[in-house]
């Protein structure tokens, strides 16, 4: 008669083995509810309770109160106390600090303008200093910091970390920039086109969340586009897919900073809008674009509508290569809402190839300006090792 008494040393080993499954789901999803959970590791409900108390009792995970498919449910994160990440992006024009724990929660930020033709190594050298600083501020050490992530408004070069086209911003050309930053802060970095990284945020805690194929379109100083795939941000083979902004859309249009002319960013882009207005004061910025077209002025309206069909009908070619379930604008520009949105929405359908019960929704972003560095936030928690408290007493 055989044994079947059950080994306990391949129990702890099971055991162990969900505990990992369960925190690497976390880490990847920035927080899920119980249920989620269950479906996204493949245990039973039972068991992702019993190891969530565990972890929770241990400080390793942090449960709040949520809702479910409209019940009561328990949101699971990384606890707060585990560590910190910093998240960077650096657009044309500004920079955006912010210092989050593993639960993506931001503890400290900043915020500031950049000069047109900013470099490089003045600008890594301001972040690390900022960072420096915000710890200072909550009575943390750089030592506590698990990894940097840095979202860029250029296309990466994934097998070099820099950007994959020069002249887009020439000031970081040549610059291995999460390298750079690395020696500048001591601690792990990882650098990303930023409208990956946006659409990665919103996929994790915005407009994307519980959706699968999704394309997120930043209508800013520039147009990008992150796509999620199959619950996947897509990158390319070289990092650099989703540069929609240089589509060419004009075959004689205006020069773009890629050196191509006619490209949709040339003719649809916030400074494109404003360029194109004639006799606009020479200090209109995007803000006083959205708030004129808002108060009823019939040009600024027509301008923003006008770059609303173009970036509709570049992006009807994705949505007829791709079939996302979901288009999601962000950026400067979707703060003028349907005014934007509106007649971007009429022609993106008039151009799908699928009946209207096929063709995806499209809505404004979630996270408006804050997108790109969330992205980031979440970019350094994927990256990062949990923190050798938190391995030791998930598998005690």
């Amino acid at each position: 008669m055989s044994d079947r008494r059950a080994n306990p040393g391949n129990q702890a080993s099971l055991r162990e083995a969900n505990r990992t499954r369960i925190l690497a789901a976390v880490k990847h999803h920035g927080g899920l509810t119980q249920v989620e959970l269950a479906g996204a590791t493949g245990l039973s409900p039972a068991t992702v309770s019993n190891i969530v108390k565990e972890l929770t009792a241990s400080g390793v995970l942090h449960t709040t109160p949520s809702t479910h498919s409209g019940r009561r449910a328990l949101r699971v994160t990384l606890a707060h106390g585990l560590g910190l990440v910093v998240g960077v992006h650096v657009a044309q024009r500004h920079m955006r600090v912010a210092l989050a724990d593993l639960a993506a929660t931001i503890v400290a930020e900043h915020h500031f303008p950049l000069a047109r033709d900013h470099r490089a190594d003045n600008e890594l050298d301001k972040a690390a200093m900022l960072v420096v600083d915000m710890l200072d501020s909550v009575d943390s050490k750089l030592e506590e910091v698990l990894g940097v992530g840095i979202g860029i408004s250029a296309p990466i070069d994934a097998r070099t970390g820099m950007i994959a086209r020069r002249g887009i911003m020439r000031g970081w050309d040549g610059v291995p920039i999460a390298e750079s930053m690395q020696g500048r802060l001591q601690r792990p970095a990882h650098v990303d086109n930023a409208s990956n990284l946006a659409a990665l945020a919103e996929f994790r805690f915005g407009a994307a969340r519980g959706k699968r194929d999704v394309l997120v379109i930043d209508v800013g100083e520039g147009i990008g586009a992150g796509l999620i795939v199959d619950g996947r941000v897509v990158r390319g083979h070289r990092g650099a897919a989703g540069e929609f902004g240089h589509l060419i859309v004009a075959a004689d249009g205006p020069l773009c900073r890629c050196g191509n002319r006619g490209c949709l960013e040339a003719v649809a882009s916030a400074p494109a809008v404003i360029d194109g207005l004639v006799d606009a004061p020479a200090t209109l910025k995007t803000t006083d674009l959205i708030v004129r077209a808002m108060a009823g002025e019939p040009r600024y309206i027509r301008a923003i509508a006008d770059a609303g069909r173009t970036i509709g009908r570049a992006a009807a070619g994705l949505c007829n290569v791709l079939d996302p379930e979901r288009v999601i604008v962000g950026g400067d520009l979707a703060r003028a809402g349907e005014l934007l949105l509106g007649p971007m929405r009429h022609a993106l359908e008039a151009a799908l190839l699928l009946d209207p019960d096929g063709t995806p929704d499209l809505v404004q972003a979630q996270l408006d300006q804050n997108a790109a560095v969330m992205g980031a936030v979440a970019l350094a928690i994927d990256t990062a090792p949990l923190p050798e408290q938190a391995s030791v007493m998930a598998i005690a």
